[in-house]
């Protein structure tokens, strides 16, 4: 046997009792991706559905390979082409996602192992496969013939003693992921570059895997509360997820794996050891004063204070005490004295949060402490030396807001030294499950409840919203899921769109599986609505269908919408649907 992880694999060969074993496998007709497929080289393009796609020569993407090895070195080059192929299993996944719906489970997910035949990968074949989404649980058992990327590497570098199918397993680890709305892990445990005469890969959540992080280091999922703050020169490579469960009592959830995410975490680990003041940008909800919380544990001031200030709620007439501090009968009221927030920094980091609404006279206060690194307290004669490092954050352009004169150009150029852009949600949907999963083990520990999952209809809405609240709405959103749902049970839609949020459907119906797909590729009546309808009018939609579908039984419409039969007798009478059983 040749050697490299003859155990490991071993250790991964049997898989849940319940598995579908290959035979009893049904592969879908593929026609409904191979349509998708068009070439137009006229204009020198070829798309697969709205992807544009490009041909390659394997002789090409092996010189590619090398290249990278032998530049950057396996482990860096690994990482590379491992989350190169993560971005292309998410975005496959959008598109199986649209192309499938109204399938049921199995045919949805095989649309994925499909795609990469379809796309002159490789040929899959499953040799195991479980999946039950809103139980949150997933095995696969696949086998690679003719894998293209190893005979690639084997053509550079000959037969080893290590898998070499590094985009393969990213890719059906970001697809994966997708479609379960958690992380799943996928490893590689047989490879034709170790002598084998096939690839096989094993896919399992994270958590059921007993040495995780020997792979997820390759995906480089970000978690700023696992990095060591030993010194920053001690800093890994690569951050590591918490396997679910075991998230820290005092963490912020921050985790993700995109490229804009690993972009702000690659930023912020530069900025950290340094002293230099750093501007964070974004949208609101995206996490800024995370990322600031965490610049600030990863740098030489760890140790020292972090204060937080929102410029926003606090009066103008109140900031210059609130920033400086105030001696006693400064003013009015003000009955001791006591130390601003500059004074509280001192020796360690001062967060100013939206500081695009500061008053122009705050902001001129601002400046000289900055620039003088001394505060006077309000009703004081003296000044005091402070030394603070400031991070800045703000939804606000700052240049826009410079050129309406609405903030001073002196202290923009002063806090804009390093400036760190947060992409918005919508922008990096790669980390939608691994934030989805992160925020419900998160409050399932608090709140003691036992959540499964997500049923599948939540995971396709959740990918699909617009997420205008950014990673906080999703946050908040879980939150009141998880308290709403039963115990025991997973989070459905009916938990998680409440408030009023536009969820871009054109309204839904049911499928076979009891989810739901747009009515405008069922045929169904709704298919003519262009508006995004809200809550109420999907939930009654849904309703309908279900109920059309039982014939009208309502215990059976009960048991395809996922609800007791007295629960869905209410939500009828709410919406005013009446039927008779």
């Amino acid at each position: 046997m040749v050697e490299g992880r003859p155990v490991r694999a071993a250790t991964a060969q049997a898989g849940p009792a319940r598995a579908k074993p290959a035979a009893a496998i049904r592969m879908p007709d593929m026609h409904d991706l191979a349509k998708r497929l068009r070439f137009a080289p006229q204009q020198g393009r070829i798309w697969l559905d709205d992807q544009r796609m490009m041909l390659m020569h394997i002789s090409s993407l092996g010189a590619l390979r090398q290249e990278l090895i032998e530049s950057l070195g396996t482990e860096t080059a690994r990482g590379l082409i491992t989350r190169i192929g993560y971005q292309a299993g998410t975005h496959d996944a959008a598109m199986a996602r649209k192309v499938r719906a109204g399938s049921n489970w199995y045919d949805d997910f095989l649309a994925g192992p499909q795609l990469v035949s379809l796309e002159g990968i490789v040929h899959c074949e499953p040799l195991a496969l479980d999946i039950d989404v809103s139980r949150g649980h997933y095995y696969g058992d696949f086998a690679l013939i003719d894998c293209s990327e190893a005979e690639a590497h084997v053509a550079s570098y000959g037969i080893g003693n290590e898998p070499v199918c590094w985009m393969l397993v990213g890719y059906a680890c970001g697809y994966t992921s997708a479609f379960m709305g958690r992380p799943i892990l996928w490893r590689e445990v047989e490879c034709r570059a170790m002598g084998h005469d096939r690839c096989r890969v094993i896919g399992k959540p994270v958590e059921d895997w007993e040495d995780a992080q020997d792979d997820l280091r390759f995906l480089q999922i970000g978690d700023f509360v696992k990095w060591s703050c030993d010194s920053p020169d001690s800093l890994p490579a690569t951050s590591r997820i918490a396997a679910p469960g075991a998230v820290p009592e005092n963490s912020f959830g921050m985790v993700g794996i995109s490229a804009g995410f690993n972009m702000v975490c690659h930023m912020v680990k530069k900025a950290a050891p340094t002293e230099a003041t750093v501007l964070f940008l974004g949208e609101s909800g995206v996490g800024k004063e995370i990322f600031a919380h965490n610049l600030h544990q990863l740098s030489k001031r760890r140790d020292g204070p972090f204060i937080a200030v929102n410029c926003a709620s606090i009066p103008e007439h109140l900031m210059e005490s609130e920033l400086f501090g105030v001696e006693k009968g400064g003013f009015t009221g003000a009955t001791s004295s006591r130390p601003g927030r500059f004074e509280r920094a001192d020796g360690g980091t001062l967060f100013l949060d939206e500081i695009g609404t500061l008053s122009y006279t705050a902001q001129g206060k601002l400046l000289r402490a900055l620039q003088q690194g001394e505060v006077e307290r309000v009703g004081d004669t003296r000044t005091r030396k402070v030394d603070v490092r400031v991070i800045a954050a703000t939804n606000v352009n700052l240049r826009e807001a410079v050129k309406a004169g609405l903030f001073r150009e002196d202290l923009f150029f002063r806090l804009n030294v390093f400036p760190i852009k947060v992409p918005p949600l919508r922008e990096r949907r790669d980390d939608i499950p691994l934030l989805m999963n992160w925020f419900m083990q998160r409050f399932t520990a608090k709140h003691g409840k036992l959540i499964t999952g997500f049923r599948e209809r939540a995971v396709d809405a959740l990918f699909n919203y617009d997420w205008p609240g950014n990673v906080r709405e999703l946050e908040n959103m879980i939150e009141r899921a998880v308290i709403l749902a039963e115990d025991g049970g997973a989070l459905d839609l009916c938990y998680l769109f409440t408030t009023g949020e536009e969820i871009d459907t054109s309204s839904f119906v049911l499928k076979r599986n009891g989810n739901i797909v747009p009515a405008a590729e069922s045929g169904t009546d709704g298919a003519a609505a262009t508006a995004k309808p809200g809550l109420a009018e999907t939930e009654a939609a849904m309703l309908r269908a279900a109920v059309a579908e039982a014939k009208g039984n309502l215990a059976k419409a009960a048991r395809l919408l996922g609800v007791t039969r007295p629960q869905l007798a209410y939500r009828l009478k709410k919406h005013g649907i009446a039927i008779e059983d």
